[in-house]
């Protein structure tokens, strides 16, 4: 489906089956808000661009805003602001219609970990929840109501507890779409809040 100008990096994530699966999946209405967190190399937030022009982009790897900017410009895209910084550190009080997030889901143990900026985009903690806890726990203040968190995660990452969490946070979630891929599912978790 890639019909983009991608330029890659090795210290950015490279598109992959997940990127692709957000990115095909996308539920924007013209003119609203997004807020992707960890853009990487900025390719959802260029499909996001072809369904709504209020785009604003974070990533906590320097070279992923770079990498993102430079993607923007050589496929003409002027319309999405990068922000360096964690999670929802750069929106502070900002709020959004629709937030996406490809999140470092993947169970990492300490002799897992890379002394680089490349593992901010898998490195999950333990039982790869380290960062979704936190952004679960912070999404609601930067979302508007009515609006929609779009999260990619895997199942070794726990999906029902994902679900059950966004629950007790008041948003109805589900499993949207998902893909198998050798031990573990990759999912596309929904949630609306209402």
């Amino acid at each position: 489906m890639q019909d983009f100008t991608i330029n890659i990096d090795d210290n950015v994530y490279i598109p992959a089956e997940d990127s692709y699966l957000l990115a095909e999946n996308l539920q924007i209405k013209k003119g609203q808000s997004v807020l992707e967190i960890g853009t990487g190399s900025g390719i959802i937030a260029m499909y996001a661009s072809r369904l709504t022009d209020n785009i604003t982009v974070t990533d906590i790897n320097f070279d992923a805003c770079e990498l993102a900017r430079k993607n923007f410009e050589a496929n003409n895209i002027e319309t999405i602001e990068i922000l360096f910084g964690n999670l929802f550190e750069p929106v502070k009080n900002r709020k959004f219609d629709v937030i996406l997030f490809n999140t470092p889901y993947l169970p990492t143990e300490e002799g897992e970990v890379l002394d680089d900026t490349i593992n901010y985009a898998f490195d999950g903690g333990l039982d790869g929840r380290k960062v979704i806890d936190i952004f679960l726990n912070e999404v609601g203040n930067h979302l508007n109501d009515g609006g929609i968190v779009q999260m990619i995660q895997s199942s070794l990452s726990g999906n029902e507890e994902t679900l059950e969490k966004l629950d007790k946070l008041g948003f109805i979630s589900e499993i949207a779409e998902k893909e198998h891929f050798f031990f573990e599912d990759i999912t596309l978790i929904n949630a609306y809040k209402i």
